[in-house]
């Protein structure tokens, strides 16, 4: 049998390429070797949006709109949507008995959200019940079926090691080795900046979407940061200090596209405006299908609502026999 990987994303909308290229596009190659579990975490979206959730339903479908397009095969993969699957939550409260809370206190994801909200209006008072548990209801996202693995990027690895944690003393509670430890399995994948040189964020308005044409694809490349240092076409540049636009090049391009970009921008053959037009059209290209795929389920929602509702509806299978096993453990009634 295949061994089993669960990971999930929260539904923000419509996804940019750094979602392409740090995870989806990695999920895409794990589908074939393994029994592939992806949730929209949309209980998770309400930890820190629970007061803005009037487009929670068309950014959970967005995002499995591109999920789609990008190649997530729902005949290969279960695509679901978390709280269409409530055995997660009732999961999570058996989970959350056994959990001592500095465990959870000690989470460097939850940390860093801490801090973002307090930097938001400087009151730490947001910091919520539910945002609190939100790493013991990770945990039991990836418990409801299971998994054997978790992809991804090292910066998450110490979520994984939390649920290798709460594993262990569940089984040590209960006196069974029911739940297995799952194993971090780290992304293999290219990581693209904002085109400002920061992190690419929707809420940074420095992202280039994957739903984007063409046209709004080719007008944001031509923002990106080149070599500060450059001032005319005439100068000399220098690609390892260009902080965006090249990097970008190193991601899209061929190998031998890259070093005639480099060479060409060394010698000053290579004016920034003009190797970002190029840029922009060489983007264009590797996501031509992509959007057309996109533009195909933007037709017909329906086959949206049903893959997403089928899936669920497998998922929930699945997790029905998880939780029923967890339930005689626990000895509930």
């Amino acid at each position: 049998m295949k061994q089993r990987i669960m990971s999930g994303m929260r539904p923000t909308g419509k996804l940019h390429l750094g979602h392409y290229l740090g995870v989806i596009d990695n999920w895409v190659k794990l589908q074939d070797e393994y029994e592939c579990y992806f949730s929209v975490a949309d209980w998770h979206a309400l930890t820190t949006k629970y007061d803005k959730t009037e487009n929670l339903r068309q950014d959970t479908i967005d995002v499995v709109m591109d999920w789609l397009a990008c190649g997530i095969n729902p005949e290969k993969s279960t695509i679901y949507v978390q709280s269409l699957v409530p055995e997660t939550a009732e999961l999570h409260i058996y989970l959350s008995m056994i959990t001592p809370q500095n465990w959870v206190e000690r989470d460097p994801t939850l940390k860093d959200m801490a801090k973002i909200l307090k930097s938001n209006d400087g009151m730490a008072s947001q910091i919520n019940y539910g945002l609190m548990g939100y790493p013991v209801l990770m945990t039991a996202d990836i418990l409801t079926f299971n998994a054997d693995l978790v992809p991804v990027g090292i910066d998450q690895v110490a979520h994984v090691e939390l649920t290798r944690d709460i594993v262990r003393r569940f089984n040590n509670v209960y006196n069974t080795d029911f739940f297995k430890e799952p194993q971090p399995k780290l992304n293999n994948c290219s990581l693209i900046c904002g085109l400002d040189g920061n992190k690419m964020g929707k809420s940074f308005h420095n992202d280039i979407k994957i739903s984007d044409t063409e046209e709004e694809t080719a007008k944001k490349v031509m923002t990106a940061i080149t070599d500060r240092s450059r001032m005319r076409k005439d100068d000399l540049g220098h690609p390892d200090e260009c902080e965006v636009a090249f990097k970008y090049w190193k991601i899209f391009g061929e190998t031998s596209e890259v070093e005639t970009v480099a060479e060409e921008c060394k010698c000053a053959k290579r004016g920034c405006a003009d190797c970002k037009r190029q840029l922009g059209a060489k983007i264009n290209e590797r996501l031509k299908e992509i959007r057309e795929r996109r533009r195909h389920y933007e037709a017909h929602p329906e086959l949206v609502e049903q893959i997403i509702r089928e899936g669920s509806a497998k998922a929930q299978v699945e997790a029905q026999k998880i939780l029923k096993e967890v339930r005689k453990l626990v000895r509930m009634y």
